[in-house]
């Protein structure tokens, strides 16, 4: 045999040798995996960067334009223009003396820029934000505080007050008057109820009668009480105002009642811009939206997002675990038990939205009509509209319980039959019965892989969007489905959520490019909710996996 036939026949043996190893394939599933993680950390980096920086406080820029234009404004992005030239976005505000959020000017067109110390932002309760140069403070016909430092440091001391006057008087429209309203309806329908049970003519309607009238004078002196003092706080707010001056020297008086928050960019130190971030995320997290909720918090909507995947995972934990239960441990072999595996697997491929139409169709129409038929009914003469016959935080959570049901069933399927058969068999060796076998061996064993299956059911759940359009989510629900009255938790209520909120902001919202940022801060919270309810389902899997097996399965 010659040189060249053996070196051939060593490349070949050497081949055949990789092959059998499988190298080739651990390299490409590792660099398959590889791809996929650093796609995973990629989406997630850009979405934490764009959504943690959104309330960082930004320096204001005035530009001076080759066509004599002066332009105060937030630079937000750089990009090439068609003619190749650079080109940045300045975010400009004052969209009502302007009819522009942003615009873009290009390199060539801007003459100089600078960074005026006294160059202010401002945070409104409506209209957007304003950009200018404090002038003057105003109290009615006095001038309390002139020049930009004076007018600044006059704002600063008072704008506290006249926010906490704000507020209270904002609590007592909400609140009290809400509760007051509530009082009137229930005597309103205790009459209804009385004339229905009675008669119209009956000692207990008029009974109910005599009781709404003295509801509704207390509920007027009461009325009475609380349009004083709303008027008195609003007397205290009248006439204080913040005059500005703008870049082209237009002059505007903003309320001090309006403006929400106002800083300084350009002279800020680094634990003032702090302040200032962490404020805003403060309003971002606690507070109700205004402007289209492309401005202000999300608490709402953060109390709906949270509330709906636990109740939906407390309705899916059961379902699902039962019906995995007897499919494994009792259900005998057969082609029933097959063709019922099949219709789980394909529900699992089901598009959302036929779930939530089937749930608008049954859950609201039917389970809930039928509901207000039989216990709401002088609630729906009185009000003229249905308690449980609409959209409501739980018919939204039942549906995306049957969405998710497929999930839970088949990764409890499999953490049951991955129990040993000599557990089962040396409990029933023992004297222990089928159900006792499965409630003191199986189901303890099997309890980290249930949970693994409620842990991606509340991931797929949390993000849906399509069903619970149709099922309970609000554009805008203030009131959550919680208060001071019997029976505390009103699930049959509409409710916002973050998911539904992202579509909003960014698709619905007039002025797209502001409402951006917002977008990006809204999907990081979202992505936060669900990684902190997945990380404790995580934390309680571990406890039950070192507590019950001595081995993963």
């Amino acid at each position: 045999m010659n040189s060249d036939s053996l070196r051939a026949r060593r490349r070949r043996s050497t081949h055949a040798a990789l092959a059998a190893h499988g190298e080739a394939w651990v390299w490409l599933t590792g660099g398959c995996l590889a791809l996929a993680m650093a796609m995973i950390i990629g989406l997630l980096s850009y979405i934490v960067s764009e959504g943690v920086a959104t309330f960082w406080p930004r320096p204001l820029d005035l530009l001076e334009l080759a066509d004599g234009r002066k332009v105060l404004g937030e630079e937000t992005g750089r990009d090439t223009a068609p003619d190749g030239s650079g080109r940045r976005l300045v975010r400009t505000a004052n969209f009502e003396l302007t009819g522009k959020h942003f615009e873009w000017f290009a390199d060539g067109e801007v003459k100089a820029t600078t960074r005026p110390a006294e160059a202010t932002v401002v945070e409104r309760l409506e209209g957007g934000r304003f950009q200018g140069f404090p002038s003057r403070l105003l109290h009615g016909d006095e001038v309390v505080a002139t020049g930009g430092e004076g007018a600044w440091q006059g704002f600063v001391a008072h704008h506290p007050d006249v926010r906490r006057r704000w507020r209270e008087a904002w609590r007592i429209d909400k609140g009290d008057r809400g509760d007051l309203q509530r009082r009137l309806r229930a005597a309103r329908l205790a009459v209804v109820r009385a004339e229905l049970a009675s008669g119209a003519d009956s000692p207990a309607r008029a009974a109910a009668v005599a009781a709404e009238a003295t509801v509704a004078a207390g509920v007027a002196e009461e009325e009475r009480r609380l349009d004083e003092r709303t008027a008195a706080l609003r007397a205290d707010n009248e006439g204080w105002g913040l005059e500005f001056t703008t870049a082209p020297g237009e002059t505007v008086v903003l309320p001090l009642a309006e403006i929400v928050r106002a800083w300084q960019p350009n002279k800020l130190s680094f634990p003032e811009r702090l302040g200032v971030y962490a404020s805003r995320w403060g309003e971002f997290l606690g507070d109700d939206p205004r402007e289209a909720n492309s401005a202000g918090g999300v608490f709402p909507a953060i109390w709906g997002t949270i509330a709906m995947t636990l109740i939906m995972a407390l309705l899916v934990a059961p379902f699902g675990v039962l019906a995995a239960l007897y499919l494994r441990e009792y259900a005998s072999r057969g082609p029933m038990t097959a063709a019922v595996r099949i219709a789980i697997n394909n529900l699992a491929g089901v598009p959302s939205i036929v779930y939530g139409a089937f749930g608008l169709g049954f859950f609201c129409y039917v389970l809930g009509g039928s509901i207000d038929e039989l216990l709401f009914r002088p609630a729906l003469i009185a009000d003229g509209q249905p308690t449980f016959g609409t959209g409501g935080l739980l018919w939204a959570s039942l549906t995306l319980a049957l969405l998710t049901l497929p999930v839970v069933i088949v990764a409890t399927e499999e953490a049951l039959s991955a129990v040993p058969n000599s557990m089962r068999e040396g409990s029933y060796a023992c004297g222990a019965s089928k159900w006792q076998t499965i409630r003191r061996i199986v189901l303890p064993r099997a309890l980290p892989g249930i949970m693994t299956g409620l842990i991606l059911a509340m991931a797929r759940g949390a993000g849906e969007v399509a069903p619970l359009m149709l099922v309970g989510v609000k554009k805008l629900a203030l009131d959550l489905p919680i208060d001071g009255t019997f029976p505390f938790v009103h699930p049959e209520r509409e409710f916002m959520h973050l998911a539904y909120l992202i579509y909003d902001v960014g698709f619905q919202s007039p002025n797209s490019q502001a409402a951006k940022p917002m977008v990006f801060t809204i999907t990081f919270l979202l992505v936060a909710i669900i990684a902190l309810l997945n990380v404790a389902a995580i934390w309680i899997r571990g406890r039950l996996r070192r507590r019950y097996v001595s081995q993963q399965f």
